[in-house]
């Protein structure tokens, strides 16, 4: 049983360089690792013994050392300079201050308190949720902090922005967002106004309002306001903003109450307008056609994704070809070829317009343009790939993909991020399905995307790996795709990333491990890569309240413990311990189903190793499974009922299951589950049938209810839960007082239905082999018990009873029964013509059937039963179960010859009174049972 896992976008961040990958605390780079640096201040803190040789890691010149401090997160960058004299010198650099990303980690008072010190030449700043910006606010206090970006701050407050604001007068850029800004209103805007009077950039995302007030503010203070974004904003002052003469880039994407014939009439009259950003609106063409007349210095429009422009397109397509050189830019239009056009005189490749150095340099207002649209254009993509509009395949197929990994190219980390982010969000179809589009995930692959993201989720920026390895995971539920990504070393990226101490960073990459090992040709890849290894690892390492990681790391071990080989590495790797750890300790559904198919899978190779007698005896482990049988959520339920199927086939785990309360709870699971889906009905019957090998489980069975639900699982459409549920039927038949319940609950005509009419030969079989338990005569004496008239009414009925099953044993047997070829059989004593009939008539299913001493002694007593009917089934049995090369054939043979069965065989295959397929199939048995006795092949 394998699954794979998909994720949209869920507001998480992540870059370049050499591959750096933290792992526990320390720093791994290139395979060595940096130790020893952890005495004490006067200690020799950077001595480290290499090949028996020590190495002084202090004495690394200046400019490397602070390369390295460079590559650490702020965490491991304060640790190592806190080692020694030489390095505590070294870390509090104020290049080393310059830009901190406080995202991968939780930021509070007390981290922002600890980091104000080494912080007084802070320029630049990313964070992450609004309690960091708290944080920030109140504690930080980098006087010369000039750009501040921060992302999952839903719950930023008007105080704390205006805290932030006033004490960072010297800000220059503020960006908050993808999540929208829900309690933050104009005064924090104006408050911001008034205290940040450099401010050059505005990107503020969802907020209720941007009042006249407000942006008048912004106008008056902000003198050097050149590029404002109010993104998916509910109200904006359009007006206000054409009181900001010195702006030059504006956009206000998803903004859905503006006022378009004033917002055009007041926007065309700003001196520096250069580029406009209207996408996702309901801006009218005349609006942009008002825009195009009137703007002296506008350059550049983006309208992608707006209704009413896309519709006058297709009603004209040349409706804005007299521009005035202005560009338009559409998702019906070539953008790159627009794009392209304002590089004249330039021969620059359509696609790789974003990427281009050399204007940057020789051409600074270009240079602003083209990274502002980068950066619009990222953001209206990922909202557009979030909400998913109907008719998009063609802009995705046709352009849209290349533009995503052109911008994953940026110089710009956030655009970068953000091209990936939509990516992984893109391309699923069906988050709860694990589906994705397959033309949109192949098209990333054909234009080089799968190398781009891997190269992504190699660099030393935490949230890069963590949004690159979501796309790459995302697009691995696509088999193309995996194949391309194992070939390109994505196992080996992944497993690496696994070991990251950045929770988010783990999480996609054990998704990227889930997803791969789906296939079975990447399994032994991803156990050689130590993939194992990493998995059970971050069990461990993360606590149970992270579902994300500990869920996709379940899942992976689970998809793993499927394959033999892998199983036993899985299990060699602790991955039992951690499994049972999991299900006996979480409380979080999708990792509790995770971990019980994981045991489940482990549990299945019980011939080739024996793991599952080591789930079996792990501590609590079944105790928590019979727990788990009894969840609300209903695949928890049916991995459940799944691991304790397939334990229950070691003898061992059968009795515990049933001590720690497996019977009652199996029976309710039962019972409960008859309008389930059919997968939760087939693990309920074949956990019961597991349990019912035994004589006092069986027994147990049957009192605490059992026979009733499956019998009604016995009439499914289903053939799994019908074949299922005809197995534990067979099990408990073979005692009398469940026979005779079957009988009472109605059972006969349904066995008998199933005899003639399944579709499965081995729900057929076992039918049939019920049947027969049943009225082989030892269920008589407990159907006469009571009253004389309950028990003639009683006998009378398990007689009708009788006769009906008999005639349909009969019939089924007649089903392999071809008269001339069995004639030929019965009369030559050729093996050639015995050989002829044991082909046609195994069923091969049957092989797998493993049956007790009792129950080989119970066949043979059927062969002398007086009724030719059940003489022959139980012929037509022992053949199944003794045909060489069968699983269990020899084990078989071995109680048939300790019963003295060849004597029995042999008067049945010359009795006068027997069926031509009784002497057939008897003769059969007597030649499998030479074969295994002389221990050689046929």
């Amino acid at each position: 049983m394998t699954t794979r896992r998909v994720r949209r976008r869920t507001c998480r961040e992540k870059g370049k360089g050499k591959e750096v990958v933290e792992e526990e605390g320390r720093v791994v780079e290139e395979g060595r690792s940096l130790r020893g640096c952890v005495a004490a201040e006067d200690g020799d803190g950077g001595r480290e013994e290499v090949g028996g040789e020590g190495v002084d890691w202090t004495l690394l010149p200046d400019d490397t050392a602070l390369q390295l401090f460079a590559r650490l997160s702020y965490r491991d960058r304060a640790s190592l300079g806190a080692t020694c004299r030489t390095w505590r010198a070294l870390g509090s650099s104020p290049c080393l201050w310059s830009a901190l990303d406080l995202r991968p980690h939780r930021c509070d008072a007390q981290v922002a308190s600890s980091l104000a010190s080494r912080c007084g030449g802070l320029r630049r700043l990313r964070l992450r949720g609004h309690e960091a910006a708290a944080a920030v606010a109140s504690c930080l206090r980098a006087r010369d902090l000039r750009e501040v970006v921060a992302d999952g701050c839903r719950g930023l407050t008007d105080a704390t922005l205006a805290v932030l604001a006033a004490r960072h007068e010297a800000l220059e850029s503020l960006q908050i967002g993808p999540d929208p800004l829900e309690h933050v209103s104009s005064d924090a805007l104006h408050h911001v106004a008034l205290c940040c009077s450099r401010l050059r950039r505005l990107r503020l995302s969802g907020l209720r309002e941007a009042t006249a007030d407000a942006i008048g503010a912004l106008a008056r203070h902000c003198p050097h306001l050149e590029d404002v974004a109010f993104l998916d904003c509910v109200v904006v002052d359009e007006s206000a903003l054409g009181d900001i003469h010195s702006l030059r880039f504006l956009s206000v994407a998803g903004c859905l109450n503006m006022k378009w014939a004033t917002a055009s009439a007041s926007w065309a009259q700003l001196p520096s307008l250069v580029a406009v950003d209207v996408s996702r609106t309901d801006v009218s063409p005349n609006a942009i056609s008002r825009l195009i007349s009137h703007s002296k210095t506008l350059e550049l429009i983006c309208a992608v994704n707006c209704k009413s422009v896309e519709e006058e397109q297709a009603h004209d397509p040349a409706v804005f070809r007299n521009s005035k050189g202005k560009l338009v830019l559409t998702i019906t239009s070539d953008i790159f070829k627009s794009i392209a056009s304002l590089f004249p005189g330039k021969a620059v490749k359509e696609h790789g317009v974003f990427n281009e150095c050399n204007w940057r340099d020789k051409n600074k207002v270009l240079g602003h343009m083209m990274s502002w649209l980068e950066w619009i254009l990222s953001q209206s993509l990922l909202r557009i790939a979030e909400s998913n509009p109907y008719g998009m395949d063609e802009f995705w197929l046709q352009q849209g993909t290349s533009m995503l990994l052109s911008l994953v190219k940026s110089s710009q980390e956030d655009v970068q991020e953000r091209a990936a982010t939509t990516i992984a969000t893109y391309v699923v179809i069906d988050d709860e399905t694990a589906n994705v589009d397959a033309a949109r995930s192949e098209a990333v692959m054909r234009d080089g995307g799968i190398p781009l993201l891997l190269d992504l989720a190699r660099c030393s920026r935490v949230s890069a790996q963590s949004e690159a390895a979501k796309a790459i995971a995302n697009l691995s539920v696509n088999a193309k795709v995996a194949k391309v990504v194992a070939d390109e070393g994505g196992i080996t990226i992944f497993t690496n990333l696994a070991k990251s101490t950045n929770r988010l960073v783990a999480e996609e990459a054990a998704g990227g491990l889930w997803n791969l090992s789906v296939g079975e040709e990447h399994k032994a890849s991803i156990a050689a890569a130590g993939g194992i290894k990493a998995l059970v690892d971050l069990i461990f390492r993360w606590p149970a309240g992270t579902d994300g990681v500990l869920e996709r790391a379940a899942g992976a071990l689970a998809n793993l413990a499927a394959d033999d080989k892998c199983s036993l590495e899985v299990a060699k790797a602790g991955g039992v311990h951690a499994l049972v750890t999991l299900a006996r300790s979480c409380k979080l559904e999708g990792v509790l189903e995770q971990a019980a198919r994981a045991l489940a899978n482990l549990a299945a190779h019980g011939d080739n190793n024996n793991n599952n007698a080591a789930v079996g005896q792990e501590a609590g482990a079944l105790e928590a499974l019979v727990q788990l049988t009894c969840s609300q959520n209903e695949g928890v339920r049916q991995e459940a009922a799944g691991a304790l199927w397939n334990l229950s086939f070691d003898d061992r785990n059968r009795e515990a299951i049933a001590a720690a309360g497996g019977v009652q709870a199996l029976v309710s699971l039962a019972q409960e589950c008859l309008n389930a889906s059919e997968g939760l009905q087939e693990r309920a019957a074949g956990a019961l049938w597991g349990l019912s090998v035994s004589e006092s489980n069986s027994i147990a069975i049957g009192q605490e209810g059992g026979v009733a639900p499956l019998l009604t699982m016995a009439q499914s459409d289903a053939e799994d839960v019908h074949e299922t549920a005809a197995g534990a039927l067979w099990n408990l038949a073979f005692y009398s007082s469940n026979a005779l319940r079957i009988v009472e609950e109605g059972g006969v005509p349904i066995l008998v239905h199933l005899c003639s009419s399944s579709g499965s030969k081995m729900a057929r079989f076992m039918s049939a082999l019920a049947l027969a338990y049943m009225f082989d005569r030892r269920m008589d004496e407990v159907a006469i018990v009571g009253t004389s008239s309950e028990g003639s009414s009683k006998g009378a009925t398990v007689e009708g009873a009788r006769r009906m099953a008999l005639k349909h044993i009969q019939l089924f047997v007649l089903t392999f029964s071809d008269p001339q070829v069995f004639s030929t059989a019965a009369a030559s004593s050729a093996p050639a013509a015995l050989s002829q009939v044991a082909e046609a008539v195994f069923i091969q299913e049957a092989g797998h059937l493993r049956c007790s001493g009792a129950e080989i002694g119970r066949f043979v007593a059927m062969l002398r039963n007086p009724t030719s009917v059940l003489r022959a089934c139980a012929a037509f049995a022992l053949l199944q179960f003794t045909i060489p090369g069968g699983r269990h054939a020899v084990h078989h043979a071995g109680l048939l010859q300790k019963a003295g069965a060849a004597r029995v065989l042999r008067a049945a295959a010359a009795a006068t009174s027997a069926s031509i397929e009784a002497k057939v199939f008897a003769r059969i048995v007597l030649r499998n049972l030479e074969h295994h006795q002389a221990g050689t092949s046929i």
